[in-house]
């Protein structure tokens, strides 16, 4: 009760439902965090140490084979390259369609917006399945290009409905003062509805662009293997190299791949966890706040 009352003094107080909530925080970061700082101290351990299990939350036996036999790879680097390119241009394909979807249907005055919103609502639960789906990709000559990564998923129907909500808590008069003034539609999504936006764009920009960067099965799929990102490419890696340790029978072969694996994992997710920092700023709420005075 001391600790409690000390800290009621300061000039923040906090409640002992505050202290509940930030040491829930804290224990869920460090749930997070440490299979990510083992696989970190996996990737950069010597096979000696991995065989004889030694290796905790800091490497032992330090060295750099894993990343080596990782970038050796004649395609590896075109593999990213690929990926970067999948993620930036699907995700601003992504946001435009949605954007231009979302607009629409959050006026209510619209004929038929109740109509499509049952459809976007029955398409999150029901889908066509995959061989369906592979069919009509195959029907639109999409296969073997990069179309059929781009086109295909550009419109999530969560992402959809989260960007309608946005629009209709946005203030209805600052769009009617801008179509007294004679701006269209357009000229109102582009001009005002966008830029007090930035939140939400941010956010779906950012659950767009982790999902082309983790994307591999669908990569699998429709794409040739020149064309492969590199989650497929780092998944055939790993997967080749545990088969080859299992087949040669030999512990450090496996504990090799055992690396590998674990500098897999850091070299595809490490770009995300870099910029997630840098986008976290933009997650802010009442950005219009203000901007109607009454």
């Amino acid at each position: 009760m001391a600790f409690l009352s000390k800290i009621r003094r300061g000039p923040h107080r906090f409640s002992f439902l505050d202290i509940i909530v930030y040491a829930v925080m804290i224990y869920v970061l460090f749930i997070c965090f440490i299979p990510f700082l083992y696989m970190y101290a996996l990737s950069f351990s010597s096979s000696r140490e991995i065989i004889n299990n030694r290796v905790g939350l800091w490497p032992r036996g330090f060295t750099t084979a894993a990343y080596r036999q990782i970038f050796q790879y004649p395609n590896f680097f075109r593999a990213y390259g690929y990926t970067i390119f999948y993620t930036i241009f699907g995700t601003f394909i992504a946001l435009a369609m949605t954007i231009l979807f979302a607009y629409p249907l959050s006026k209510n005055f619209l004929r038929g917006t109740k109509f499509l919103m049952k459809i976007v609502v029955f398409s999150m639960f029901f889908s066509g399945g995959l061989i369906p789906s592979y069919l009509l990709i195959s029907n639109m000559r999409l296969t073997g290009t990069m179309w059929a990564i781009l086109l295909p998923f550009a419109i999530s129907p969560f992402n959809l409905i989260i960007f309608i909500s946005f629009f209709k808590g946005l203030p209805s008069e600052i769009e009617d003062a801008a179509l007294i003034d004679g701006l269209g539609y357009l000229s109102i999504l582009t001009r005002i509805v966008l830029p007090l936006s930035t939140a939400a764009i941010t956010t779906i920009g950012l659950y767009y662009a982790v999902f082309f960067w983790n994307d591999w099965f669908n990569a699998l799929i429709y794409l040739n293997s020149r064309q492969y990102p590199v989650m497929l490419f780092l998944r055939n890696i790993v997967t080749g190299t545990l088969m080859m340790g299992e087949g040669a029978g030999s512990a450090e072969g496996q504990n090799l791949g055992i690396s590998i694996k674990a500098a897999v994992i850091i070299v595809s997710t490490l770009p995300i966890i870099i910029l997630y920092p840098m986008l976290q700023r933009f997650f802010i709420a009442g950005m219009t706040v203000g901007s109607v005075k009454g």
